[in-house]
């Protein structure tokens, strides 16, 4: 079943209205008829609609609506993954892989060990780029809402903007413990929002892990193994989803 987002603007009556870009792959990629079903959520993880095609113009793609689920589809607690700044296309993995596995919103950051440095246009380019991929994975797994990509971030900043989070977590090779990381994810309760650091190829310093700690952050071992950054933030979510989906 194919899925598309609106704007709630859209949303009129027992109709729904689809434009932009999603209208020539309606059209012209998809090539679905009149009659064929879809799904379409408005973003705000409210609801999802079960729509049959009504009729389908050049510019404009007229849906009616069958019936309209519930929310309970997205995780009960919002998840933002603080991601350092990884080497080649990894970053466009992790997007991928964090919209499926439930994350709320995801802020690259840079950290003392990040070889990547984007200046302002590049970074502008890159977060386009990433958002689309957020789109097309959160279409992919039926997610309620698009995850936001954020403008990357230095270190100090995002500390600043994890500060009001309810829970704080920083995997770090040197934690030591997994009776302790069991406790903490245990913990975790639905409707807290949670902040997880993932540190870029080479890890975090042990400065920065210093400074979470004081802001609050409490450091979990993922394993006696060392994790590539692609597979850390994963592993993380993995965990959390695990914890926190509800029957």
């Amino acid at each position: 079943m194919h899925h598309f987002f609106v704007e709630p603007s859209q949303i009129q009556g027992n109709h729904i209205f689809i434009d932009g870009p999603d209208v020539n792959h309606i059209r012209n990629v998809l090539r679905m008829n009149p009659g064929e079903e879809v799904n379409v959520t408005d973003g705000t993880g409210e609801k999802v609609y079960r729509c049959a095609i009504a009729a389908i113009g050049e510019e404009k793609v007229e849906l009616n609506i069958m019936w309209a689920q519930e929310k309970g589809m997205e995780l009960p607690s919002k998840i933002y993954l603080f991601q350092g700044l990884p080497k080649s296309d990894k970053m466009e993995l992790i997007i991928q892989k964090a919209v499926e596995l439930g994350v709320y919103e995801i802020i690259p950051m840079a950290t003392a060990r990040a070889v990547v440095k984007l200046d302002q246009k590049k970074a502008a380019a890159k977060v386009k780029r990433w958002q689309a991929i957020s789109e097309s994975a959160a279409k992919q797994s039926k997610r309620l809402l698009i995850p936001e990509v954020k403008e990357p971030v230095k270190f100090s900043e995002a500390l600043k903007l994890a500060s009001d989070l309810d829970v704080r977590l920083i995997p770090y090779e040197l934690a030591e413990g997994m009776d302790g990381t069991r406790r903490i994810i245990q913990s975790v309760k639905p409707g807290q929002s949670v902040a997880v650091f993932i540190g870029p190829e080479g890890g975090f310093e042990e400065a920065e892990v210093e400074l979470a700690k004081e802001a609050g952050f409490q450091a979990i071992t993922l394993g006696r193994r060392i994790l590539r950054t692609e597979t850390a933030g994963m592993t993380v979510l993995s965990i959390l989803m695990y914890q926190l989906e509800e029957n």
